[in-house]
């Protein structure tokens, strides 16, 4: 008996408890912790080693120190970058000691003059501002490309040299644009014909006489008769005078 009453007891208490228990909110559960992934800096030769038929262009590049000064510029340049990258076969199919005939500051010129100092996407080249500036430079001022979009929704970029057409997309995402090329961008600048050497003048000294020769003072008259022939000159006068006089007197 009693043990019947103890268990009435228990449940009685249990169901009394139960609204209150039904009533409370369920802790909210903690909230998951938010993290922010920084997006990669942009590395030319990580895009150009993906891309697998760039070895040349970026030896070119590491060689002339172009691939460390670019990546260090683009992660802290506002403007951006866009490089045009030339294939293997591109390099392959210039004349042979073309590159080798440079000088190492020609050389930084021609990787130089593949990189725009700007961030072109493919749909901004259609409104591009000719001619476009490159970072290399000389004495005449920046080398320039032009970039020209076709009909079909193409891009053909020239140095005045080379002409060709803008191929896939290496990485196309600000601030550092890689696109393509299927030739060497020869800059104008360095294989566009050069005008003719002039000879060096001589410094302060005319022509020298032939040895023994003397030179005529200036101002004098040519046609003059020299010292001796004036000489004979004025004997056969003298003479033909004296005949003349003769010949009157016979008479």
């Amino acid at each position: 008996m009693a043990t019947h009453r103890s268990a009435i007891l228990a449940v009685v208490a249990l169901v009394a408890l139960l609204p209150a228990a039904l009533c409370q909110k369920a802790a909210p559960a903690p909230a998951a912790a938010t993290t922010t992934t920084t997006p990669a800096a942009p590395n030319v030769t990580a895009v150009l080693e993906k891309g697998a038929q760039y070895t040349k262009f970026m030896r070119l590049m590491k060689s002339t120190q172009q691939d460390t000064q670019l990546n260090a510029q683009a992660n802290s340049s506002d403007t951006g970058f866009t490089v045009f990258a030339p294939t293997d076969n591109a390099f392959d199919s210039l004349k042979p000691g073309t590159l080798n005939s440079l000088t190492q500051q020609e050389q930084v010129s021609l990787v130089q003059a593949h990189i725009v100092p700007t961030f072109y996407s493919m749909e901004s080249f259609q409104t591009a501002s000719n001619p476009v500036r490159t970072q290399a430079s000389g004495a005449d001022g920046p080398y320039t490309v032009n970039v020209t979009a076709t009909s079909n929704s193409q891009v053909n970029v020239s140095t005045g040299i080379v002409t060709c057409l803008l191929g896939t997309a290496l990485r196309d995402k600000k601030p550092l644009a890689v696109y393509s090329v299927d030739k060497v961008l020869l800059p104008y600048d360095l294989f566009g014909p050069k005008p003719p050497k002039s000879s060096p003048a001589a410094k302060g000294k005319s022509p020298s006489a032939t040895k023994g020769d003397v030179a005529a003072p200036t101002g004098a008259d040519e046609s003059a008769p020299t010292g001796a022939a004036a000489a004979v000159r004025a004997g056969w006068s003298f003479f033909a005078a004296a005949l003349v006089a003769a010949a009157a007197c016979l008479l």
